[in-house]
């Protein structure tokens, strides 16, 4: 599996983070509405979980592993599929119901090789992601946008719904 370093800032001036992009010199990628399955494993574990995501441009299936909540605390192992609905389909026959169906909206910029994008999820304000293939450059452009590490965190999206007082599994369903 590989180790995913990522951090959150969160509840973000859009705006300004688009300025601030330009600024450093970000590349700006797509913009793209980004659609995913959520299934449990058997036995369930909270800290673990199987994604099925189409994000406009692939559709890959990922086992998550959160291992602690710090910058390089989650795995992955992630294949790219050909049908977002067949591979559905396939878990299901396997045993693997969704929990959840989940949207969200995404526009990625580039910066180096770390990867920066802006998150807009149902009910909750707009976060920034910055994703990168080693803690030293994540924590170099969340500098360069003028950040400080105290402001990020690498929590997951459970997490952050329940910082704004929801509950991410009261709904079956997560639509814009």
């Amino acid at each position: 599996m590989e180790t995913e370093f990522e951090v959150k800032i969160l509840n973000i001036n859009v705006a300004e983070i688009k300025r601030k992009l330009k600024a450093i010199g970000a590349k700006k990628l797509i913009e793209r509405k980004m659609r995913r399955y959520v299934y449990d494993i058997d036995p369930k574990d909270k800290n673990t979980w199987i994604r099925l995501r189409d994000n406009g441009e692939k559709v890959t299936l990922t086992i998550k592993e959160i291992e602690h909540e710090n910058i390089d605390g989650t795995k992955e192992l992630e294949i790219e599929v050909d049908s977002f609905d067949k591979t559905n389909l396939l878990l299901n026959k396997l045993g693997f119901f969704h929990r959840a169906y989940q949207e969200n909206k995404r526009i990625s910029y580039k910066i180096g090789n770390v990867e920066v994008e802006i998150d807009f999820w149902p009910k909750i304000p707009p976060y920034l992601e910055i994703e990168g293939k080693s803690a030293i450059r994540v924590k170099s452009v969340v500098k360069m946008l003028g950040f400080d590490l105290s402001q990020t965190t690498s929590i997951n999206t459970e997490d952050v719904y329940k910082k704004y007082g929801l509950n991410l599994h009261d709904f079956k369903e997560l639509k814009f």
